[in-house]
């Protein structure tokens, strides 16, 4: 099947875009787009991938769910277009980085700068019904996604894994711990940041880990 999707990522994903199941997700999608309000728009379905190609990722964050509330979602997992209310999770993200690198939290909550940088803000499904979370899940994106990060793993090492939360970590469970630093913590949410997420130093030992390896630093 042909998919409009950032030339490296489609070289390495072609054989899932070829398995009957893709074919079978593709349709469900087309239908939910034509006949109800999904996010993000179809455009940015695969915006984790064209900004930040497979030969340049250094970090991998991983989410669950694109936002589901209007003009939130932009394909990148805990971002928001600008002029968006930063949402509550991604507000912890910001104040964990103040805490841990002393950087003031940013007026926006994009993170394109990040993806731009090299990593990888990938949702686990990439659609959504809108107000309706999680209803795009069990349609296929999950395999999707799954087969991204099992080529990162094999095709690819010193990459910095944050896995926040019980599904990212059980998302990243095959992760290679001997070619890549995998770091894990509680989600960001309000029910969970305090329990662990807050003080995890995270954004700081990636960038430790990634100038041990003659990397370059993320400006978080």
């Amino acid at each position: 099947m042909e998919v409009r999707i950032d030339h490296t990522w489609k070289e390495v994903l072609q054989p899932e875009f070829d398995k009957p199941y893709f074919e079978l997700l593709t349709s469900f999608v087309r239908r939910e787009y034509t006949t109800k309000q999904c996010f993000p728009p179809a455009a940015l379905i695969f915006n984790a991938f064209d900004s930040c190609p497979f030969d340049k990722v250094r970090v991998v964050i991983i989410g669950q769910d694109p936002y589901h509330d209007t003009g939130q979602a932009h394909g990148l997992c805990f971002s928001v277009n600008d002029g968006v209310r930063i949402p509550p999770s991604l507000d912890n993200i910001y104040k964990e980085i103040q805490r841990d690198l002393g950087k003031p939290a940013p007026p926006s909550g994009n993170l394109t700068r990040w993806a731009q940088q090299g990593v990888l803000l990938l949702n686990a499904t990439l659609t959504v019904e809108a107000h309706k979370p999680g209803s795009h899940q069990n349609k296929g994106w999950e395999e999707l996604t799954d087969a991204a990060i099992r080529e990162l793993n094999s095709r690819r090492q010193n990459i910095v894994y944050m896995l926040w939360g019980a599904y990212a970590q059980r998302k990243g469970q095959f992760i290679n711990r001997q070619q890549n630093l995998v770091l894990t913590a509680p989600h960001p949410s309000p029910l969970s940041a305090f329990k662990g997420f807050i003080g995890c130093g995270h954004f700081s030992k990636a960038n430790a880990y990634l100038t041990q390896h003659g990397l370059p630093a993320i400006d978080w």
